[in-house]
């Protein structure tokens, strides 16, 4: 009855973010979920296709050539989601180096910390078209200084299919290694224990010696998060730099699955497509975070 009792006092408070949790989060997902099941082109009533957007999302088929997949599109998309996600190694490994290089005592390291962390906070459209600017083959920074300093002719970025993801993808690492996993970095290197690294130093370990096994294995924790964040992150973004930079071009190298969702929801009107592709999104994320929490959970034991 004590139980009772407190709950029954909580939820006064309670209530607001629950009705906000039920109206706008649970809700939607309900609603979504009864979208992937139709037909629906926001003009007409919704009609029930049952699992059809599935089987035409993950269906293969026997062609001449052999297996075949029904929607080339979204594979391709799934393709350029995961290829651009290669980029969360090298960040994840330059937001650790940079916080132990800001972790040491240094003359105005507050304003390092800042003029890093900018690219962060600032509006992200004005950048990405700072960034088309630099990109262009013709008159672009990039380009300019490849000819200048090394005498070589830059490619074409973000109209050619074999550098648009790499041009991508560069602009992502400028923008999020000095960002939050950064920070998130040095409030973790600035709970290691300094008598682990006194107890080093009375031993002659190396400076890379004890990064190693000393200032890496005490961040294990703050790096699973930041991996498991960045593995939900990657699989979800990739929309605003394709809509602002490329259209998702060219010939849809740059279409990651997040693109492909919107393209059928609001410019091909194809809205329960657009739901049963969510609705694949969200398992795979669901699945490569619970591998991860697994794997993560038994290295840390």
């Amino acid at each position: 009855m004590k139980k009772w009792s407190q709950l029954l006092r909580a939820l006064p408070f309670l209530a607001p973010n629950l009705a906000g949790f039920l109206v706008f989060t649970l809700g939607a997902v309900v609603v979504s979920f009864y979208l992937s099941l139709t037909e629906w082109d926001l003009l007409t009533p919704p009609r029930f296709v049952g699992l059809a957007n599935y089987a035409s999302l993950l269906g293969w088929h026997r062609a001449e050539t052999g297996w075949e997949p029904l929607d080339p599109e979204f594979w391709q998309a799934c393709y350029n989601t995961l290829f651009m996600m290669l980029g969360i190694p090298p960040t994840m490994l330059g937001s650790f180096l940079l916080a132990c290089a800001l972790n040491q005592k240094l003359a105005g390291e507050r304003i390092f910390r800042l003029v890093f962390f900018l690219p962060s906070i600032v509006a992200g459209v004005a950048v990405m078209l700072l960034w088309k600017w630099m990109f262009n083959a013709d008159y672009g920074l990039i380009n300019r200084a490849l000819w200048t300093i090394f005498g070589v002719q830059g490619p074409t970025w973000l109209t050619s299919v074999a550098w648009a993801k790499p041009a991508l993808m560069l602009m992502g690492f400028w923008t999020a290694v000095g960002g939050f996993n950064m920070m998130l970095y040095l409030a973790a290197l600035q709970n290691v224990p300094k008598e682990l690294y006194e107890a080093a130093e009375i031993d002659g370990a190396g400076r890379w010696s004890v990064l190693w096994h000393i200032t890496w294995p005490m961040v294990t924790p703050t790096t699973f998060f930041i991996l498991t964040m960045s593995i939900i992150g990657g699989f979800q973004s990739g929309f605003d730099a394709a809509y602002v930079m490329t259209g998702g071009g060219p010939a849809r190298s740059t279409t990651t699955i997040s693109y492909f969702i919107y393209n059928h929801a609001y410019e091909l009107l194809n809205m329960g497509y657009a739901a049963a592709a969510a609705w694949v999104l969200f398992a795979v994320v669901f699945v490569f975070t619970l591998l991860n929490w697994r794997n993560a959970r038994g290295r840390m034991q």
